[in-house]
């Protein structure tokens, strides 16, 4: 698989956990940073929701990473730009910028050593502890976005 296309579809149960993980941010719970995620559809226009992790960087700088690659959010968000982040009743209005490959190994690896656990499933074997020029090779396939 192309790296620069990579997206890997919800399979077997993931379909039912996600609806089920879906409702969590919806009643105002977070687990580990968690939030829903809200941007227009490309073509639709329409809301269009998931879960997402939001990660901190030491600096302070918020990223949001996708995991399962090129995803229809991370499509809407490169074209839309700007989307919600949704806790409860409480929104957060943000800008998205696109991380170039170049500069995403640190935040791969954070990400990793923060919900490793959860998605490392879908990194096909790069953990936290990946060399440098490993997480180089898979940073096309997994696209970032800094938050502002």
């Amino acid at each position: 698989m192309d790296n620069a296309t990579r997206y890997l579809s919800p399979t077997g149960i993931d379909p039912i956990m996600n609806k089920i993980f879906n409702l969590l941010p919806k009643w105002g719970i977070s687990v580990m940073g968690s939030r829903l995620l809200a941007v227009r559809g490309r073509k639709s226009g329409e809301w269009r929701t998931t879960m997402v992790n939001v990660m901190t960087a030491a600096d302070g700088a918020r990223y949001l990473v996708a995991p399962r690659g090129h995803t229809q959010w991370v499509r809407n968000l490169r074209a839309a730009g700007d989307g919600e982040l949704r806790l409860g009743r409480r929104t957060e209005l943000f800008t998205a910028t696109e991380v170039a490959d170049a500069d995403k190994v640190p935040l791969l690896r954070l990400y990793l050593e923060k919900w490793g656990w959860e998605v490392g499933r879908f990194f096909e074997g790069v953990t936290k502890d990946a060399t440098d020029a490993e997480l180089i090779a898979i940073a096309p396939g997994f696209p970032v976005f800094r938050l502002a």
